[in-house]
């Protein structure tokens, strides 16, 4: 990953006036400058999808749109005024995905883990955490991924999911819907020249826990392999 791969503060100042100035047409008004600010910043996405595939197996970048679907939004403000992407592990054998969120005011920031787990995906995750939690507990304790990452986030239930004892000793793990971690950077931060490089480091280092959720949804109770 070269040094030039960097984003640059004219794409920070560009979305702190988009937000600003939320409509059709400042946005029509500034398209080219957007156009432009926008390529430099796939080339830096594209940059980092290269570099993570040289210790990860992942098949494709997907950038997502400044348009926002405000169909069913209450806030029918037309643009977003972040710029992301995220990276995608081969399924099914690889689970987990990478995420790159840009964003002013020292909002931006990664993530790794997983967001939406379906339905089945979330039993077999939690049947794994009632039968064994030592594993998973000393993956997410390590001091090298708390160092990057800190804690395992996400949303979940008040109480026992249906099925599972309230009272069972991983309960906290049991209960979680989203299994998710997160590193915050400010401005001056994104506009480093070693910017990519911290993230596609710490992208490193949350293998453990991919290696090992993917062990567990690849295969069944019993441990025999599903795929």
């Amino acid at each position: 990953m070269t040094t030039s791969s960097t984003f640059s503060k004219d794409l920070l100042e560009f979305l702190k006036l988009l937000e600003d100035n939320n409509d059709r047409d400042w946005f029509n008004e500034h398209k080219a400058e957007f156009t432009k600010l926008q390529s430099a910043a796939k080339r830096n996405f594209n940059s980092l999808f290269e570099a993570l595939k040289m210790h990860d197996d992942v098949d494709r970048v997907k950038i997502f749109r400044i348009y926002r679907d405000v169909r069913f939004s209450k806030n029918k403000a037309p643009y977003k005024t972040h710029f992301s992407g995220s990276f995608h592990r081969r399924k099914p054998e690889l689970r987990g995905g990478y995420y790159l969120h840009i964003q002013p005011n020292n909002e931006s920031f990664i993530a790794v883990g997983f967001w939406d787990p379906s339905k089945e995906d979330l039993l077999r995750i939690r049947k794994e955490f009632e039968m064994d939690d030592e594993d998973i507990r000393a993956i997410i304790s390590d001091k090298k991924l708390r160092d990057v990452w800190g804690d395992l986030i996400g949303d979940e239930l008040k109480t026992a999911p249906k099925g599972f004892d309230k009272e069972h000793k991983a309960i906290d793990m049991i209960r979680k819907k989203q299994f998710i971690f997160t590193k915050k950077y400010t401005d001056a931060e994104v506009v480093s020249t070693n910017f990519l490089e911290d993230v596609n480091t710490s992208f490193k280092v949350i293998r453990p826990y991919f290696d090992y959720m993917s062990d567990v949804l690849n295969t069944n109770i019993n441990g025999e392999l599903l795929i």
